[in-house]
């Protein structure tokens, strides 16, 4: 692949885009993922933030794998959530997925999510 070819990832191990979007492109050495929301592959949500923020960043790292990445590679994370108050307990999974030296990361609180859901997550990983 050279560095202004783009290609399309895509894995059954996360759930499928919901509209017209990837899940993830890959342009040259980096990979930009779509929002991933806390739903399983079969567009099941847990209730909790805890356990969507767990799914979100486990759909994270199936589409990186996808495409021979892993979390190690991510540069940047955008979190978006419904409820700022919940910041900690994402942050506590959040840590979970990330060693040092830890990715950039920004997060906001939105008015909704698409499904309803509690947290969405999106990353830049670079190889």
């Amino acid at each position: 692949m050279t560095n202004l070819e783009r290609k399309t990832i895509a894995t059954s191990n996360a759930p499928g885009a919901i509209g017209p979007y990837s899940q993830a492109v890959q342009f040259g050495n980096m990979i930009i993922t779509s929002g991933q929301l806390g739903m399983n592959a079969a567009g099941e949500f847990p209730a909790s933030v805890l356990e969507q923020a767990k799914q979100s960043l486990s759909n994270v790292k199936a589409i990186l794998e996808e495409a021979g990445y892993g979390m190690e590679h991510v540069v940047k994370t955008t979190v978006f959530l419904k409820d700022m108050n919940d910041f900690q307990v994402v942050n506590e999974v959040y840590a979970t997925f990330f060693a040092e030296p830890y990715p950039a990361r920004s997060a906001v609180q939105v008015a909704k999510l698409p499904k309803d859901g509690l947290v969405e997550i999106e990353v830049i990983a670079v190889k």
